[in-house]
């Protein structure tokens, strides 16, 4: 990271990452995620609930890994823009020993990324420009920063359904987990197919922006083949292991999610 990356910025076409920051209350957002976010949220209005879902996913999977399995490094690769409750912060409130890999290529975010890092208290945490579709370039610059000799818990939060089945996104999430040591957990969250998720993914997709490829439950629990799927399974976001203080746990969602431990 060493340009300026909001040089490399383009006004011109939406981004996931400023967009999902936007339904989070961000304000890191131009006009044209504006403009496509409101011609999605006409077509999909509870997304901006299911950006709070995910977050809070994020966080019991997370303290999960941290707490009750053990796990002392991770991986969080499409991260997004920092918020509250970001993937050290849940993890190092478990343990202050836990390190944190993020990984994204969006500028915003890593100019986010470069305050972040700069900040106070923020533990064993670093910062990777890559691309989920380099996963030898991703693990090489993680082994840096992590002991993959030593269980890692990688997370996978809206970012699979920027893969089209086209770049094989089973087998670049399996090559991820190839290094990895027994042990280790696998996080992802994704878009499930039907009438709901797909008119707002069709405007999305119309957009010029990176197309999302929504898929099928079986899909999805696919993505853990050769894993411990753990209980419940591969479940709306807001049922997987909710506590008393979740969100909308008693409601269907769109988005589904899960974890599972590499035997």
């Amino acid at each position: 990271m060493t340009d300026d990356p909001l040089s490399r910025v383009n006004t011109e076409i939406p981004s996931p990452a400023r967009i999902y920051d936007l339904w989070l209350g961000g304000k890191d957002n131009y006009e044209v995620d504006r403009v496509v976010s409101e011609q999605i949220l006409q077509a999909v209005p509870e997304l901006p609930i299911l950006a709070k879902t995910n977050r809070e996913f994020l966080g019991r999977a997370v303290r999960y890994m941290a707490g009750e399995a053990g796990v002392r490094q991770f991986l969080d690769i499409g991260t997004g823009i920092p918020t509250a409750d970001n993937t050290h912060q849940v993890a190092q409130s478990v343990s202050p020993d836990c390190k944190v890999v993020y990984v994204d290529n969006d500028p915003v975010v890593l100019a986010h990324a470069r305050a972040l890092l700069r900040g106070p208290g923020q533990g064993d945490t670093w910062f990777i420009d890559s691309d989920l579709r380099e996963p030898a370039e991703i693990v090489a610059a993680a082994a840096e920063y992590l002991d993959f000799s030593q269980p890692v818990g990688l997370v996978l939060l809206g970012v699979v359904e920027f893969l089209p089945d086209s770049d094989r996104p089973k087998e670049i999430i399996q090559r991820l987990m190839a290094p990895m040591a027994p042990g280790s957990h696998l996080a992802i969250s994704h878009g499930l197919v039907g009438k709901q998720l797909e008119d707002g993914v069709r405007s999305w997709n119309e957009s010029g922006a990176v197309p999302i490829t929504l898929r099928t439950h079986e899909q999805l629990t696919g993505f853990f083949d050769g894993l411990e799927l753990l209980e419940p399974g591969v479940v709306a976001l807001p049922r997987w292991r909710p506590t008393p203080e979740t969100l909308y746990a008693d409601r269907e969602a769109v988005y589904y999610a899960g974890v599972g431990r590499k035997p």
